[in-house]
């Protein structure tokens, strides 16, 4: 009796029936969740054991007869690679190229997204539209002109020339997007910090920039992800002293059509990086999407 009456005002049955239909209905989309990450995991999952395998049991067989067969997995392809002093070199020149891409991009973007928000100068609105147009200017456009320009300033083929490029190609996006956010936090706690004696500045740092943690992080993310798997701008305005990791996986690929050991290692290596920047943020992320979306 209880259970009718229940299943009456809630209009959902319970108990064993309740369990049986919430079985039917959410099963069939958690199996298909389930199977597709399983697929886009699989080929993840291949390259790790790939990476781990001599080349003559990567060309005698695929890389699933490692499962029946541990014996198979062997650090030795790793040792090769760290061995290898342009592969490391390259490692290094990503780590040099990325980090500063994606700090000075927040940095640089934050202070001019603050401005767009809550600083009235002339010209606001109009120069905020300009940036906004830059968002539709592809990439392509601007690696003769700008490979040009760093031919008179002496930065084509150097690790500055290549964190420029990204920095200033990267900072119509970044600026839109945290100037949207900045603009939905209270106007009210503004105005209550500069009545307290606060600059700008203060306000900027001890009020805006907590409160848009989220959105920074989401955009760091962003930023650290993509100059890391850049391979068009590197292949463009770095040399081989300067080339990251994605350029000189691209030479082994060009030279050695066979070197798979040192191949799926380094492409391993270049993908596990960003993996635990993402995991290391992700609750940030998470919030920056969540924030985005109520706005």
């Amino acid at each position: 009796m209880a259970t009718v009456q229940e299943t009456a005002v809630t209009g959902r049955p319970t108990g064993a029936l309740g369990r049986i239909t919430r079985f039917l209905t959410r099963g069939p989309v958690q199996i298909f969740l389930l199977l597709e990450g399983f697929l886009w995991l699989l080929p993840t999952f291949g390259l790790l054991v790939t990476s781990f395998r001599d080349v003559a049991d990567n060309t005698a067989s695929g890389w699933w007869n490692a499962i029946t067969e541990p014996s198979q997995l062997t650090v030795a392809t790793y040792k090769r690679l760290l061995a290898d002093d342009g592969m490391v070199r390259a490692f290094f020149n990503t780590i040099l190229i990325t980090v500063p891409s994606a700090v000075l991009l927040v940095a640089v973007a934050a202070l001019a997204a603050y401005a767009f928000a809550w600083m009235k100068f002339p010209g606001r609105d109009a120069i905020f539209l300009v940036v906004v147009g830059l968002l539709v200017v592809p990439i392509q456009v601007a690696l003769i002109p700008v490979a040009r320009l760093f031919g008179l300033l002496n930065l084509f083929g150097t690790i500055p020339g290549v964190v420029l490029f990204h920095l200033s190609f990267g900072l119509p996006f970044a600026i839109f997007l945290l100037r949207n956010f900045f603009v939905g936090i209270p106007h009210e706690l503004l105005e209550a910090a500069r009545m307290d004696g606060a600059s700008e500045w203060r306000v900027f740092s001890r009020v805006v920039l907590p409160l848009g943690v989220p959105a920074i992080a989401s955009l760091l993310i962003f930023q650290f992800l993509w100059v890391w798997n850049d391979l068009l701008v590197a292949l463009v305005f770095a040399d081989k002293t300067s080339q990251p990791l994605t350029v000189a996986i691209r030479e082994q690929m060009r030279q050695f059509g066979t070197n798979i050991d040192i191949i799926a290692t380094g492409s391993f290596l270049q993908m596990i990086v960003p993996l635990i920047v993402f995991f290391a943020f992700q609750r940030y992320f998470v919030q920056g999407l969540l924030a985005g979306s109520q706005r």
